[in-house]
C-alpha cells in the first residue's frame, strides 16, 4: 500500500487538529482502508485546561472531513463511561453529546470511548480490505495473529460501548508500548502513536503486511475480460421496483471481477456467506438476490419471505425493514446494485466490489467466513446503525 504522508504539505498544518485533518484526509482516500463512511479518528488535546477527545462526528468522510467535522468531547466523562458494566445504545449517544464541549458539533463516532480509552495522542481506525479479508476466513484468527504478532486481537463484539467496555477489560493491565495496534477481528484494525505522521504510517505498513501475505497465500487469477451480456434492466427495475416501494436505480457490474464471481458453481451458497465488515449490512443486506433462472419475480418473492423468516427469528421489538434485495446477482452475467438514486446504488455497488475480491482471496486461505447471522441481524437492526441511514 502506497503511503502517501508529504512532509511539505505536514509543515503547512499549523495544529494538531490540523495533522489530524491532514492525515484523516490520507487515510480516506485509500478505497482500500475506508469506504463511504467508514472508519474513524481521533486527536486528543487541552482545551481550557481540559482533556478533550477530537474524534471523527457522525455523517463525515475522512477523505472530506475538515476541522468542523470533529466532535470535542471531555475525555474524563468518556473513561467513566467505559468503566461502567452496562450502557444503552441511546444512553452513550446522549452521554457523549452533553460531554461535548461544542454543542453545535456533530455526534461523536460511536467508537469515540474506544478512543478515549487508548493511551496515545492520535489514533486512527480502518476497515482495510487487507486485513478484514484475512480476518473473515476459517483459519481468521490463527493468520491474523502470524501475520500481527505483536497485535492486540480482539474476538468479534458489537461495536460501540460493547466493543469500548471489552478492550476497557483487557487492557486494565496492558503496557500499550507492548503492542503495535488492535486487531478487531471480522471488523477492523486501529493504530496509534504521539505523532500524526507515525500513526498513519504504522496504519499503512501494517496493511501492506496484510496484503503481502494475501499476494503469497491468496493471489487471485481472474480473466481479463468477458464478453457483457445483455440484462432486461426494465424487467429488473419493475419488479424491483414493486417490492422496494420505489423507482430504483440500477447499477450494472460486468466487470472481469463480477463475471468471475458470478460464473462461480453452488452460486447460491457461494455468494450468500455475509458482509466483509458489519457497517455494510446497513447498506447492502446480509445476502444478495442469487437468480440462477429467468424466473426473476418469483426470485424476489422467495428472497423477501425468506428475509421475512429471518427477521422473525431474531426480531424482539424491532419493526422489519424492506424485505426486499439491496442487490443481486445473475449466475454467469452480472452483478446488479439497486438505490433510490444512481449515487446509492453506486455506493451498493462499491461495497460488494470489495467485497467480492475478498470472498475470493478469503476462500484460498480456508473459505470466507463472515459474522454469525445472529451478529448480523444485531448489526442491521442496530438502533445507531439505523440514525446513520435515516440522516
Amino acid at each position: 500500500m502506497k503511503n502517501l504522508y508529504d512532509d511539505k504539505k505536514a509543515t503547512l498544518c499549523e495544529n494538531d487538529l490540523d495533522l489530524r485533518v491532514y492525515t484523516s484526509n490520507l487515510l480516506g482516500r485509500s478505497d482500500e482502508l475506508v469506504l463511504h463512511g467508514g472508519g474513524n479518528t481521533s486527536v486528543k488535546t487541552i482545551i481550557d485546561d481540559e482533556e478533550i477527545l477530537l474524534v471523527k462526528g457522525s455523517g463525515w468522510d475522512l477523505v472530506s472531513i475538515e476541522a468542523e467535522g470533529f466532535a470535542p468531547v471531555r475525555m474524563k466523562t468518556l473513561l467513566e463511561m467505559a468503566a461502567l458494566n452496562t450502557l444503552s445504545d441511546s444512553d452513550m449517544v446522549s452521554g457523549q453529546k452533553a460531554a461535548m464541549v461544542d454543542k453545535s458539533a456533530p455526534n461523536p463516532s460511536v467508537e469515540a470511548i474506544l478512543h478515549a480509552l487508548i493511551p496515545y495522542k492520535f489514533v486512527d481506525h480502518t476497515h482495510a480490505d487487507a486485513v478484514v479479508t484475512i480476518s473473515n476466513s476459517e483459519n481468521g484468527i490463527q493468520d491474523i495473529k502470524k501475520v500481527f504478532p505483536s497485535f492486540l486481537i480482539i474476538d468479534y463484539v458489537m461495536p460501540g460501548f460493547i466493543l469500548a467496555h471489552t478492550i476497557y477489560e483487557m487492557t486494565k493491565d496492558l503496557d500499550w508500548s507492548s503492542i503495535d495496534g488492535i486487531i478487531l477481528h471480522n471488523h477492523g484494525i486501529f493504530t496509534f502513536d504521539d505523532s500524526a505522521k507515525e500513526a498513519y504510517d504504522k496504519m499503512i505498513e501494517a496493511v501492506t503486511q496484510a496484503e503481502v501475505f494475501l499476494e503469497q497465500n491468496a493471489k487471485l487469477q481472474i480473466a481479463s475480460s468477458y464478453e457483457p451480456s445483455q440484462c432486461d434492466m426494465q424487467k429488473i427495475v419493475k419488479v424491483l421496483s414493486q417490492a422496494k416501494g420505489y423507482t430504483i436505480s440500477l447499477n450494472i457490474n460486468q466487470s472481469a471481477l463480477a463475471s468471475y464471481y458470478a460464473s462461480q458453481d453452488n452460486l447460491r451458497e457461494f455468494a450468500s456467506r455475509g458482509v466483509l465488515t458489519p457497517e455494510h449490512i446497513i447498506r447492502t443486506k446480509r445476502v444478495p438476490l442469487i437468480m440462477e433462472d429467468t424466473d426473476l419475480k418469483a426470485g424476489v418473492a422467495k428472497y423477501m419471505k425468506e428475509y421475512e423468516e429471518y427477521f422473525k427469528k431474531y426480531a424482539n421489538d424491532e419493526v422489519m425493514l424492506n424485505a426486499a434485495p439491496n442487490y443481486m446477482v445473475i449466475k454467469n452475467l452480472a452483478v446488479i446494485s439497486f438505490g433510490k438514486t444512481p449515487k446509492e446504488a453506486a455506493i451498493v455497488n462499491d461495497i460488494v466490489e470489495h467485497t467480492m475480491r475478498a470472498v475470493l482471496q478469503a476462500d484460498k486461505l480456508g473459505g470466507y467466513k463472515s459474522i454469525s447471522e445472529a451478529d448480523s441481524f444485531a448489526m442491521e437492526y442496530w438502533e445507531l446503525e439505523q440514525a446513520k441511514l435515516k440522516k
